[in-house]
């Protein structure tokens, strides 16, 4: 299929087609509109993008916005309603208002929003995570490689300081306690402007003044900005843990083949683009609040998805040890069984 991009007011669109005139042949018409720092984020975005991909075998067309400022977010929204979309997915919860406001004036266009909350609109889908849950896996991990490494402290950096990071990060410090009683944490955000998530500079000097403090392995929840992240990982040969998408390769070292991304909180955009767009080529749309967690699992292309878990491939199989597989095994069962009440802040 070929892509072809359009310039709209200063908004880059991407098309999947065979030419724009023939983006409305295919059965559903679906638009998203990308979250602070685009496409090839290789975290958020990229996964809400995957999730579109596979959803591509079901007979759809789809349009993507990267949007350049925060007034785009509503621009890009409100010009795909007006386009006679048949859903619209907002990435982030950045979008909250924007989608609020023109799902009141396209009634008949479905719109899902990612991490965001819009209460009370039939044809509005807020699609929430459990993250908190998932970064408790990883700080288990994160816990027990410090003590076995005979290290006493760990890290944790967010993108924007906003409660939603707070989970990822209440989560983990818990995961790590429960791995590690008296394991020191430092935390610290990037910002609390939206730019906060794209920022690779500042995720290394922060990444490197917790390094300097102790931090063993450190955790990141900042989008683009934990791009700085691995670079410091990488450099001072400590351990990163990624988010949203598998994100184990960045801590490889291409020049000593040495790993340093410990795992990956994988929080899956992916599946509830898939099923939500599935949901509606069968003549289905869950309106209200939508939340995918441990206990959420689907198979697409013969894989098993959870809501949210963590990351095994082969940069990481030689640092995640079979005690620390059976260690978050078992918190794993006791989150699901109610045994285990991971705090949310």
């Amino acid at each position: 299929m070929a892509r072809k991009a359009l310039s709209i007011i200063g908004i880059l669109v991407f098309v999947c087609g065979l030419a724009v005139g023939n983006v409305w042949a295919a059965k559903l018409k679906i638009g998203m509109v990308f979250d602070v720092g685009g496409k090839g984020d290789q975290s958020f975005n990229d996964s809400a993008y995957r999730g579109l991909q596979w959803a591509s075998k079901l007979d759809i067309s789809h349009v993507e916005i990267e949007p350049g400022t925060d007034a785009d977010r509503e621009t890009g929204v409100r010009m795909l309603a007006s386009q006679g979309f048949d859903l619209v997915f907002g990435v982030g919860f950045l979008f909250t208002d924007a989608i609020k406001e023109v799902a009141n004036d396209f009634p008949d266009t479905k719109f899902a929003i990612i991490d965001g909350f819009v209460p009370d609109t039939p044809n509005v889908s807020s699609l929430l995570f459990t993250e908190h849950e998932g970064s408790f896996l990883v700080g288990v991990i994160a816990g027990m490689k410090a003590k076995a490494d005979g290290k006493n402290t760990v890290g944790f950096i967010g993108g924007m300081d906003v409660p939603l990071i707070h989970k990822f990060e209440a989560g983990y410090k818990a995961g790590v306690e429960y791995a590690y009683p008296g394991c020191k944490m430092f935390s610290d955000y990037a910002g609390t402007a939206p730019s906060a998530f794209a920022d690779p500079v500042k995720g290394k000097e922060l990444a490197l003044a917790q390094i300097d403090r102790g931090a063993h392995v450190i955790y990141h929840a900042s989008g683009m900005t934990g791009a700085g992240v691995y670079e410091a990982g990488k450099e001072r040969k400590v351990y990163v843990i990624g988010v949203d998408s598998n994100q184990n390769h960045l801590g490889h070292d291409k020049e000593t083949g040495k790993n340093y991304g410990l795992t990956s909180m994988l929080k899956q955009v992916d599946v509830a683009v898939y099923l939500t767009v599935k949901d509606l080529s069968e003549g289905k749309f869950n309106a209200g609040v939508r939340v995918f967690g441990l206990g959420d699992t689907v198979q697409i292309e013969d894989q098993t998805y959870h809501g949210v878990y963590y990351a095994l491939d082969e940069y990481n199989k030689d640092l995640v040890s079979p005690d620390m597989i059976d260690k978050v095994t078992e918190a794993e069962k006791k989150i699901l069984s109610g045994a285990i009440k991971v705090p949310e802040k």
